[in-house]
């Protein structure tokens, strides 16, 4: 990042991390720094956000994690005033205790979490996996997928980041500095990402993640065009 004073993010690398995609967003912001910390480096103490990822199984991250010594950086960050992001995994992670009576993930039936948000999560055989069109409690919408085992409640649930398909849908601390949410994608939307990145005192710049989206296929489609004869292709596949 070219900016000499750039808003750092810091993101743990989990070992079963999932659906990292959801940092892109956030990594092409002007003006951001996203730095993915490795398994025995530190959080950085610069970091004004701590975005903790998906996972493809929560509870053994949640062990890593505190193994790396992240639980004891995270909680000094927050101490600091630091901001907290959990998407999905991450967001379950934050809680006080993640349940697995069933066993679905591991044979650990029951994890400490890190204690930033007032919620428990359970495990459960049945895993969300749709499409979904949410809104922000203001009104915004927003779009994004879920795809997530377990259910999470709790006090900080009172206070979710938003509704999708009209129920509420993750929690905030009650001081308004750690927030969760199931909602995959949230940060492509630019209106939640600007207004959020504000929060921490990121200048908008007006940038456009969806719109560089677009920008980037339409250059690999013009290449491919120039690369390669489509037409005959095409036919090819049409008289098969």
């Amino acid at each position: 990042n070219s900016d000499p004073n750039p808003l750092v993010v810091a993101v743990p690398r989990l070992g079963r991390i999932a659906n990292f995609d959801d940092c892109d967003p956030i990594a092409q912001e002007p003006g951001v720094s996203l730095i993915f910390v490795e398994p025995g480096d530190r959080l950085p103490p610069e970091a004004r956000l701590v975005l903790i990822p998906g996972s493809k199984s929560t509870i053994g991250d949640l062990e890593d994690f505190r193994k790396n010594g992240w639980d004891k950086d995270l909680a000094d960050h927050h101490e600091r005033g630091g901001f907290v992001m959990g998407l999905c995994g991450g967001y379950q992670m934050l809680g006080r205790r993640v349940l697995d009576p069933g066993g679905i993930e591991s044979d650990t039936r029951e994890a400490e979490g890190l204690s930033l948000l007032d919620i428990e999560t359970v495990m459960a055989a049945d895993k969300t996996v749709r499409e979904s069109r949410a809104e922000t409690l203001d009104g915004q919408a927003l779009e994004g997928y879920e795809i997530h085992l377990g259910r999470s409640d709790g006090p900080d649930c009172g206070r979710p980041l938003c509704r999708i398909d009209g129920r509420p849908d993750g929690a905030t601390s009650p001081e308004g500095r750690v927030f969760g949410t199931y909602l995959h994608g949230i940060f492509a939307n630019d209106g939640f990402r600007r207004t959020f990145l504000a929060r921490l005192g990121h200048k908008a710049t007006g940038h456009s993640y969806r719109a560089s989206v677009e920008t980037a296929l339409d250059e690999i489609a013009d290449h491919l065009e120039r690369m390669v004869d489509c037409d005959r292709l095409l036919s090819i596949a049409g008289q098969r």
